[in-house]
């Protein structure tokens, strides 16, 4: 079996100090590509270094809603240049996060604002990061498609199937993370029984949220797989079909990257 993690944070604390022996267990477990998130722009050359050292490892660059505040005159000029390197194939991640408002929501969108710029003015995909924000995000994603150029995925997806219908409506992808295993995740479970499979992807938010069964553990890119055999049983999919299908989307979508020859 051969699986994408499309959103990790090898970066951060749990990962970091271990970073060869995490990628290697993921390796060993099928895992064939990672895309590696920045969350603040101080991260940027960080994350790009792990891609530049590990030719399966991707980067993106942009600034995470909590951090909107703390970026005040973040444009699009400087997520534009940054994407430049070719290692980075996505911007973000980026977007509005109302439930625990770390950032003045005006800033939020202002910030989101600029990401979506630079996607339209790089071609790259956003990676977008939405919660208790689904109208404002919509609002914004909607002109952003109307206008052209726009395109991405709802990372870590845990919104309304509302929201799932508009994003796929705007041709963005869902990926779902080992919040999906959950059993309180219900109604994120019948969702992701209705996403097409050629706009699904699989993803594990790595250091947090590890699925079912590694609960109250960190969080590897190796645990990707769990979450995909989880992803599987429940759309009564086989798990070598779902591989195949999200390993190619990733490809599609982050049309920068190509797969590493065995």
């Amino acid at each position: 079996m051969r699986l994408v993690d499309s959103h990790c944070h090898l970066i951060y604390e749990g990962l970091a100090e271990r970073q060869d022996e995490v990628l290697d267990n993921a390796r060993a477990r099928g895992v064939t590509a990672f895309l590696n998130i920045s969350t603040r722009q101080r991260e940027w050359s960080d994350v790009i270094a792990v891609a530049e050292r590990n030719a399966d490892v991707w980067a993106s660059v942009g600034v995470h809603p909590h951090e909107a505040d703390a970026h005040p005159d973040l444009g699009a000029a400087a997520l534009v240049e940054a994407a430049q390197h070719p290692r980075v194939i996505a911007i973000g991640e980026c977007g509005l996060d109302y439930f625990y408002d770390k950032s003045d929501r005006a800033a939020q969108r202002d910030r989101f604002q600029a990401h979506i710029e630079a996607a339209r003015a790089t071609g790259l995909p956003l990676v977008v990061h939405t919660r208790d924000a689904e109208d404002d995000t919509a609002t914004m994603l909607e002109a952003a498609v109307a206008e052209g150029g726009v395109r991405g995925v709802l990372h870590c997806f845990t919104g309304s199937a509302d929201l799932a219908r508009k994003a796929l409506d705007l041709g963005f992808f869902i990926s779902l993370s080992g919040i999906v295993t959950f059993k309180n995740a219900r109604d994120l479970q019948d969702t992701a029984k209705q996403i097409p499979l050629d706009r699904l992807l699989v993803e594990t938010d790595a250091p947090f949220l590890a699925p079912v069964p590694n609960r109250g553990k960190t969080c590897e890119p190796a645990f990707v797989v769990d979450t995909a055999a989880f992803v599987a049983g429940l759309r009564e999919e086989g798990p070598e079909m779902l591989a195949d299908a999200t390993s190619a989307n990733f490809y599609r979508l982050f049309n920068r990257a190509a797969p590493v020859s065995a």
